[in-house]
C-alpha cells in the first residue's frame, strides 16, 4: 500500500525560498507519477503541480514560475522547490501518487507559513 512522508516545511519570509521533500513507498516509484498538494486554513485541499514519471510536470496557474518539481528515483523521493514565496502560499503541503489509489491514505502533510 502506498504511503508517503513529506517533510522540509517551516517558516520563511515572503521572497524566501523552501524546499519539500516527499519519501514514498509501498509503490514501484520510478512508473509512478507523484503530485503535490497544499491545503491553506479554512480551504480546501488544491493541486500544486505533478510529475510524470517521464519527468515531464505539470504546476498550477498560481505557482508556475516559481515552483519547480524534481525526483530521485534512486531515493524514491520527490522534490518541491519553492520559491518567491507569498503569504497566499502557507498552508499544509501534501504530496501523493499521481493518480492517487483509492486505498491511499494522505500523510500528515508539511506546514509552510510564508509571513509578510
Amino acid at each position: 500500500q502506498a504511503q508517503v512522508v513529506e517533510s522540509g516545511g517551516g517558516l520563511v519570509q515572503a521572497g524566501g525560498s523552501l524546499r519539500l521533500s516527499c519519501a514514498a513507498s509501498g509503490i514501484i516509484f520510478s512508473t509512478t507519477g507523484m503530485a503535490w498538494y497544499r491545503q491553506a486554513p479554512g480551504k480546501q485541499r488544491e493541486y500544486v503541480g505533478y510529475m510524470a514519471a517521464s519527468g515531464s510536470t505539470n504546476l498550477a496557474a498560481s505557482v508556475k514560475g516559481r515552483f519547480t518539481i524534481s525526483r530521485d528515483n534512486a531515493k524514491n523521493t520527490v522534490y518541491l522547490q519553492m520559491g518567491s514565496l507569498k503569504p497566499e502560499d502557507t498552508g499544509v503541503y501534501y504530496c501523493s501518487p499521481y493518480p492517487a489509489p483509492p486505498s491511499f491514505t494522505w500523510g500528515q502533510g508539511t506546514q509552510v507559513t510564508v509571513s509578510s
